[in-house]
């Protein structure tokens, strides 16, 4: 089985989490998610990042540290996910005419993410 190597941000802002929904065609479309994309081979986790926030919403980032790193099985790929916290430098404008939205913390869980961010989803909301 193939696996990918995905940089996910964790952005937070006023007690708000940036997130992005998977649009239509896409694996997993219509669940909410992190941030980020697929690493190209060799490519580091932190310059992933910042390629992908610069490619999917027009925005610079601050890369500040892993918080945590996970993978799961989809029936055709093992994703593998690194979730990296970052901080915003001016406001996300979708590229890809995706949905974003700022939530908040006690709000994760209502929407439908992949399972892959189950484990992130429960640390985050552990922390209020």
């Amino acid at each position: 089985m193939k696996t990918i190597v995905v940089a996910a941000a964790v952005m937070e802002r006023d007690g708000r989490f940036l997130v992005t929904r998977r649009q239509p065609g896409v694996h997993l479309a219509g669940y909410w998610e992190f941030p980020g994309g697929k690493c190209e081979p060799d490519e580091a986790i932190g310059a992933c990042l910042q390629r992908e926030l610069r490619e999917e919403l027009a925005i610079e980032a601050e890369i500040a540290g892993e918080i945590l790193a996970t993978s799961h099985a989809y029936g055709d790929r093992i994703v593998e996910l690194h979730f990296v916290r970052c901080v915003a430098v001016g406001e996300p404008h979708p590229q890809l005419g995706q949905e974003v939205r700022w939530v908040a913390r006690a709000d994760l869980p209502a929407l439908r993410f992949p399972p892959a961010d189950d484990d992130l989803i429960r640390l985050l909301v552990e922390q209020s």
